[in-house]
Formats: C-alpha cells, sequence, structure tokens
C-alpha cells in the first residue's frame, strides 16, 4: 500500500512557523507522505521561515499582492488552492490558526470531499469581528474540520460547547512552543551587546489596531522610553505600509528606540529571549514569550489565548495610552509586579504538540 499524501498548507509568516514542526513530525511518521503547499500570503516573511527550517514548498502559489482586498485574495486563493488540490491529489489536509489561507484550504477541501485537520482549533474571543477576520476564519474552520488539535484544555472546552464531538478533539499543545524551543538553541545571542539597561521589544500590526490605537500606543511607548534612561525600545516593524507609516511618525528619530525590518525567526526568538518584556498584538508572541520568562503586555480589546492571561504572564491591557503607561511604569519600577510576571508557568505546551498530531492523522488516514 502506498503512502498516503497529507498536503499541509501555510501563507504567513506565524502559520508557517507553527507548521514546520508539524512537516518535519509527519516526514518522520510510517505511511504519511508530505506535500507542502505555500499560497504566498507574506512571500517575503515566508521565505525566512522556510530557510530557517531547511524546508522549500513543493508548491508555490505565490499569491501576494499588495493592496489587494480580503475579498480579491480570497477568491484568488479558491481557484489556486483548488488547482493546486487537483495536482497533488492530497488524502488530508491541514492547516494552522485562522489566516485566510487556513480558512480557504479548509473551505476548498470541503468542496473536494478532503478531510481536514486543524492545528491550533478552538481558540476563541467570541466576536467574528474582534480580531478580524481572525476568529470568522477559526470560528468557519471548525464546522469543516474533522480533527480539531486544541492546544490547551480551554480551546478544547471552546469547541465541545459548539458541539464538536468529543472524539475529534485532540488536546497537543501548541506547535508555536515545538518550533521555539527548537529554534532557540540554533543560534547564539548577538542582539546589542552593548547595551546593558532594560530593552523592550514591541510588535504591533493587526487591523483592528491600524489608524488611532496604534498611534495611541506608540506615543506611550515612546514617553515610558524618555522617563527611563537606561532602557530602550526595539519596534519590529511589520512589512504593511499602513502600520510602518504611524509607527515611523510616531516613533521615529529617538536615539533609544531602534526600528528594525522584521528578523528573521531565529533572530527574532533571541530578541525575545534578549528583552526585558514585551508590548504585543501578536498571537504567536503570546505563546513564545512565557518559554522564555518574558512578561507581556497585551496591546488589545480581547484575546483568544487567555491561559496566559489567566497564569499571570501576560495582562490584557487594550490599546489606551493610559494603560500602556500604567501597565509599563509597574514593570519598570515594581520588582515583585515584574518577577510574579516573568516566573509565571507557560500554559501552552511542552513542546510534543507536533509529534501527537502526526500520530493522530496517521491512525485516521492509515490505519
Amino acid at each position: 500500500m502506498s503512502d498516503k499524501n497529507v498536503a499541509v498548507v501555510v501563507g504567513t509568516r506565524p502559520d508557517c512557523i507553527k507548521s514546520m514542526p508539524v512537516v518535519q513530525a509527519l516526514r518522520q511518521t510510517p505511511g504519511l507522505r508530505t506535500t507542502l503547499i505555500s499560497t504566498g500570503q507574506h512571500r517575503e516573511m515566508l521565505d525566512q521561515v522556510f530557510k530557517t527550517f531547511g524546508i522549500q514548498p513543493d508548491i508555490e502559489l505565490g499569491l501576494m499582492k499588495h493592496g489587494q482586498s480580503l475579498s480579491e485574495m480570497t477568491s484568488r486563493m479558491v481557484l489556486a488552492l483548488d488547482q493546486a488540490f487537483e495536482q497533488c491529489k492530497p488524502d488530508f489536509v491541514v492547516a494552522q490558526g485562522d489566516t485566510t489561507t487556513t480558512f480557504v484550504s479548509s473551505l476548498v477541501a470541503f468542496y473536494r470531499y478532503i478531510p481536514f485537520g486543524h492545528v491550533e482549533a478552538g481558540l476563541r474571543t467570541h466576536d467574528i469581528r474582534n480580531p478580524f477576520p481572525e476568529e470568522f476564519n477559526r470560528q468557519a474552520t471548525r464546522l469543516i474540520a474533522c480533527q480539531h488539535y486544541a492546544p490547551t484544555v480551554l480551546a478544547a472546552d471552546n469547541l465541545r460547547k459548539e458541539g464538536v464531538p468529543e472524539e475529534d478533539i485532540f488536546i497537543t499543545g501548541n506547535t508555536g512552543i515545538d518550533a521555539v524551543l527548537q529554534v532557540a538553541k540554533l543560534v547564539p545571542q548577538r542582539w546589542y551587546p552593548d547595551f546593558h539597561g532594560r530593552l523592550i521589544l514591541m510588535t504591533m500590526h493587526r487591523r483592528e489596531n491600524w489608524g488611532q490605537p496604534m498611534r495611541e500606543v506608540a506615543t506611550a511607548a515612546r514617553q515610558l522610553i524618555e522617563e527611563n534612561p537606561d532602557s530602550m525600545l526595539v519596534v519590529a516593524m511589520h512589512k504593511n505600509p499602513d502600520v510602518r507609516s504611524v509607527l515611523t511618525e510616531a516613533l521615529g528619530g529617538h536615539e533609544r528606540i531602534d526600528l528594525i525590518e522584521p528578523p528573521q525567526y531565529e533572530d527574532f526568538v533571541k530578541l525575545i529571549e534578549r528583552s526585558d518584556f514585551i508590548l504585543t498584538d501578536s498571537g504567536g508572541v503570546q505563546e513564545e514569550a512565557p518559554s522564555f520568562g518574558k512578561p507581556l503586555l497585551v496591546l488589545r480589546e480581547t484575546t483568544e489565548r487567555p491561559e496566559g492571561v489567566e497564569a499571570g504572564c501576560a495582562r490584557l491591557i487594550g490599546t489606551k495610552a493610559e494603560a500602556v503607561l500604567t501597565y509599563g511604569r509597574k514593570l519598570f519600577h515594581d520588582k515583585e509586579f515584574y518577577i510574579d510576571m516573568a516566573r509565571a508557568a507557560n500554559p501552552y505546551g511542552d513542546g510534543n504538540a507536533s509529534g501527537l498530531i502526526a500520530q493522530s492523522i496517521r491512525k485516521l488516514v492509515v490505519t
């Protein structure tokens, strides 16, 4: 009997990072072979990740187009993935997270009667417009998936409440922890060797934070740096021009604020490790930072990752300047507050999620 073909579809840097350990695990699993399909939703950032893990896509769709709307991207992706599935004829399709690539992968698999597995299933804010369009994407994907790989007990509980059968839910931990622990060992620490003060890392890119929310956070972050002369702010700049223009205007021209291009993944992991605390609206960073004991201030009104907040390693503070200043000052000056956040245990996994996912897929399609 020939090996069963599992198509793994990626499109953005975060979902690609979290999918690479799954690809590695599938390739080590008897009875399975993999076809890695890249939609190219974030083309330049994807190339960095492929280089880090030494894995290249088998099918590259190249759908990145500057300025395209969600509707245009979605429609082009449906047609391109349909052709890709016709070409490689997968027995099973896997995609990760909450991107347009993930939703469209599940939709096209459904149209073709191909079983679909959802990695990082069950995350919820219960508001389909926040974050937009991610919350819709993950809820819609739940309707189609036949296997739901929940990273936490809470995520699994969300799926149960929505009527997903118990036998279709697999609590695996988060594959992002697999990736970050693997990559952290690959390279030495090279960030800012001559700086001995406190380093604050900031990332901000979510669509719902574009414009005034982002401007307000950036202005408050600049004030924190000015209030603390031994500090430095490092901002990893997203490629989106709407993001870059706001952050450059608010944060540019300060001697202790470094606006940097998006680092390659392994370098970004080391930057997290080098930082003292983090300001972010990223979902992936919420999972990665606790692996290194780095307190997080989450720049969002809601989060589908409440486990970090409950564990104490993250604070959900929104995007108002007053909140950024209040909690930023506490991390700078309240030692007990800082230590409590830094010592909180990571609730997102132990680095073994990908192997559990591969075994679940093998049991379904091979035996």
